[in-house]
């Protein structure tokens, strides 16, 4: 399904060049759970923009079901993310004045999904996630772990087959971070990939596989449970 090969970033800053991602080979396959790991400044979230489609590396390839990135103009692009990719951000990124069924609704929108379908798909994804009983509150009528709940239910608003999350618990408290992460595996069960970016070996340890970032390069990337057997890279 994602497949890099050779991916460099370079930054720009004034005259010198700030080196990111140098030379990241990785391939990711449809139904993995994928945690990646790495400390501030390592590259991981670099590579997790370049995967969502927010960013484009300065070398290499990125190919996602197919697709070569770099031979994509922004509609395409745009169209990828929409279809193929679910976001779940750390600051939950909701939109404050809309009610929680609204703020699920509005990839559907984009995504030029008619409106009786749209609610009704919104409404269904929120009962999903636990929140059925909260469609006309607003994000800070609710919880922390409600309101991840609510974007983990946007992201699955156009049924995309990858849900990428961005340190998803950084936010939250130890049960309801737990919470989340069942949720995720549930996901997981059912066939969608995820990729998540975490700093927590206890979140880590939920995935079927860690990939963990030293310097802008791999350095580790192993299933959970081989313990000795750990592939260095």
């Amino acid at each position: 399904m994602i497949i890099l090969s050779g991916i460099k970033k370079l930054y720009r800053m004034g005259a010198e060049e700030v080196p990111v991602l140098q030379g990241v080979d990785l391939e990711i396959k449809a139904g993995e759970f994928v945690a990646i790991m790495g400390p501030s400044g390592s590259g991981k979230s670099t590579l997790m923009n370049i995967i969502g489609c927010l960013d484009v590396p300065t070398e290499g390839i990125y190919s996602i079901d197919g697709q070569e990135v770099q031979k994509l103009d922004e509609e395409q692009l745009a169209g990828i993310r929409n279809r193929k990719i679910g976001f779940v951000f750390q600051n939950f990124n909701l939109l404050p004045r809309q009610t929680v069924l609204r703020n699920v609704m509005l990839p559907l929108m984009y995504g030029g999904v008619a409106m009786p379908e749209r609610s009704e798909r919104a409404a269904e994804l929120l009962r999903k996630v636990g929140l059925g009983e909260r469609l006309k509150h607003k994000p800070n009528e609710l919880s922390g772990g409600q309101r991840q709940r609510v974007a983990i239910a946007r992201a699955l608003a156009m049924n995309p087959p990858i849900v990428l999350a961005d340190e998803p618990t950084g936010n939250l408290d130890t049960r309801t971070s737990l919470e989340i992460m069942e949720l995720f595996t549930e996901l997981n069960r059912e066939g969608t990939t995820i990729i998540l970016v975490t700093h927590e070996p206890d979140i880590a340890r939920y995935a079927d596989r860690v990939v963990r970032f030293g310097d802008g390069r791999i350095v580790e990337d192993y299933r959970n449970g081989e313990g000795a057997n750990r592939e260095s890279v």
